[in-house]
């Protein structure tokens, strides 16, 4: 039971990458409808109480792969298909409460009785992306065999890699090491 990581900045890229390369090899964090809850949990966008329906696994790596896709074809210029998406935020039943935790605030609470209205928070997010974020700042990691995406939103906008710890340092190792051997 692995706790979620997340490097994209963004629900919707961090959705993609659900899949990402672990010990050289491409390999999906979902195997059960249980750690699509754990990984919604973490994002804050299923509570805690929260119970996994049947089918929840499927569902994600549905709307996963519509995500992915739009993402995909955004970033390219290409029209979007967005029926995918917009049936998939059809699920979402919510109503707003109000919550005293840390103040008085504003939140929507969704309905979660079924695999699609789980996820139709996520689905909300990742139109959000596709609307409001600039698309320049979305970007893959350089790292040649990371599958990782991002957002970058550091103060210059040259984020490289997923994370620095992992690609980031292993790149610049890398480097470095090629620099020593032309000067030796």
């Amino acid at each position: 039971m692995n706790t979620p990581t997340f490097y994209g900045d963004h629900p919707a890229l961090d959705l993609m990458n659900s899949v990402m390369v672990q010990d050289g090899a491409v390999t999906d964090t979902w195997q059960s409808d249980a750690d699509v809850l754990r990984w919604l949990q973490a994002q804050q966008l299923a509570s805690a109480k929260a119970h996994a329906p049947s089918g929840l696994l499927e569902a994600g790596r549905a709307l996963r792969e519509v995500v992915r896709t739009l993402v995909l074809d955004k970033k390219a210029g290409k029209p979007l298909q967005v029926k995918a998406l917009n049936a998939a935020m059809a699920h979402a039943q919510r109503h707003m409460v109000l919550a005293e935790e840390d103040g008085l605030q504003l939140r929507p609470h969704y309905a979660t009785a079924t695999p699609q209205a789980l996820l139709a928070p996520l689905a909300e997010a990742a139109a959000s992306l596709l609307v409001t974020v600039d698309f320049t700042l979305v970007r893959k990691c350089e790292d040649s065999e990371c599958v990782l995406w991002f957002h970058d939103q550091t103060k210059s906008h040259r984020r490289r890699w997923c994370s620095m710890a992992q690609c980031g340092n292993r790149n610049k190792v890398a480097s470095f090491r090629q620099r020593q051997q032309k000067e030796a």
